[in-house]
């Protein structure tokens, strides 16, 4: 029996998605995540409490490397959870945390998932 094969075409732009960032704190009040995605503004990107200490945001980012920080009421702190870190290059002896978003693969397949998220 001969099977059918039709060729889906896969857009060639890179495309934002929905990347969720969570976050525990137990005694913060007000959360933001700021970073190169939103011009590093402490009020552009604010976290949502969900009780118990947990917060939570859902960035919309297209494929890349981004650099970020929290503000935890209103002090500027790396994300424990980020697998990586750079050097600030504005701030001598600091780091930002790196946020990997990957893209589509050739065949249209979305490919794994944010660098920060636990497997």
């Amino acid at each position: 029996m001969k099977k059918n094969k039709k060729l889906i075409k896969v857009a060639e732009e890179p495309y934002s998605r929905p990347v969720p960032i969570e976050f525990s704190h137990r005694n913060a009040t007000k959360i933001s995540i700021v970073g190169t995605f939103n011009n590093w503004r402490p009020g552009a990107t604010p976290m949502v409490s969900l009780g118990d200490g947990r917060w939570f945001t859902a960035l919309m980012l297209k494929p890349g490397n981004y650099e970020y920080q929290l503000v935890v009421d209103g002090e500027w702190m790396l994300d424990p959870r980020a697998r990586e870190t750079l050097s600030n290059p504005f701030a001598f002896g600091q780091r930002n945390s790196v946020l990997k978003v990957d893209g589509v693969a050739a065949n249209g397949i979305l490919c794994e998932k944010p660098s920060h998220e636990s497997e």
